[in-house]
């Protein structure tokens, strides 16, 4: 098992969503529900997402090696830690991005305006000032495992740039598509994004922005642990967890133990 690092960053400007505030709860309880070796909890400025960026940028940094856990707080948190794997693992990184939304607006296209869902662009080097990765993601280097709520704009992007989209999600379908993502004749490493609104929200409600059409969890966790099984894991992310019932939190308690173990193993 690889030594595991939590860094738990509570931000929830990044989020449009009217109940965004209970994310600073939900990053304490999911860092809460990692069994890690270290932990970091990064200090949140409320008033400038670029001011979190840098000190996520840092924690990462000084986390080491081994297995890298980002409990969000809003999909924004991951601009550092993928941004950080992309320099690792170089042309090597394929980003799975599990997520019931694609989060590939730019300022311009956005409907909300809300950087959580521009965060992935930005991951490709298109977003906001101060908060676009310095080495950009490729577009080939992106999987979309789940997503089924795109704009308009983001159905273009993934459309002209030829992003993989499995709105349906079967293991050998993800397997296949991070092999085609990868490099050539290469092992590709994988960084795991989970929004928790991957989930069905019959089954999970506690998000900010639900979608109808989404997972089972054990589904999710043999997804993950398929993916785990044959490759690297690069990192993973657990984002928008919005505190609202006792059966969610019961849920993700097991899930999240299970989620972690699974991308540690290997």
């Amino acid at each position: 098992m690889s030594e595991v690092t939590v860094v738990e960053v509570p931000q929830w400007r990044g989020s449009g969503a009217r109940t965004a505030e209970r994310l600073r709860e939900g990053a304490r309880l999911l860092a809460g529900m990692v069994k890690a070796d270290r932990r970091v909890r990064v200090e949140v400025d409320d008033d400038d997402l670029a001011v979190t960026a840098a000190r996520v940028r840092t924690a990462v940094a000084e986390a080491g090696d081994g297995l890298l856990v980002t409990a969000g707080g809003d999909c924004g948190v991951e601009l550092e830690p993928v941004a950080a794997a992309r320099r690792r693992y170089g042309d090597r990184l394929v980003v799975v991005w599990f997520d019931a939304h694609g989060d590939l607006n730019t300022p311009e296209s956005s409907p909300s305006g809300a950087y959580h869902g521009m965060v992935l662009r930005a991951l490709t080097g298109e977003g906001p000032e101060g908060l676009v990765a310095g080495e950009p993601v490729e577009a080939r280097q992106i999987v979309l495992a789940g997503v089924r709520d795109l704009d308009a704009a983001e159905a273009a992007f993934v459309e002209a740039h030829g992003v993989r989209h499995l709105s349906v999600v079967d293991a050998d379908a993800l397997l296949a598509g991070i092999e085609a993502s990868g490099p050539a004749g290469g092992e590709a490493a994988v960084y795991v994004h989970i929004d928790f609104d991957v989930l069905d929200p019959r089954i999970f409600e506690s998000v900010g922005c639900p979608t109808p059409g989404g997972m089972q969890p054990d589904h999710l966790l043999a997804l993950v642990r398929a993916v785990a099984g044959r490759f690297e894991v690069a990192g993973l992310g657990l984002m928008e967890y919005e505190p609202s019932r006792a059966e969610d939190q019961e849920l993700l308690s097991r899930l999240v133990g299970e989620l972690v173990e699974v991308c540690a193993r290997r």
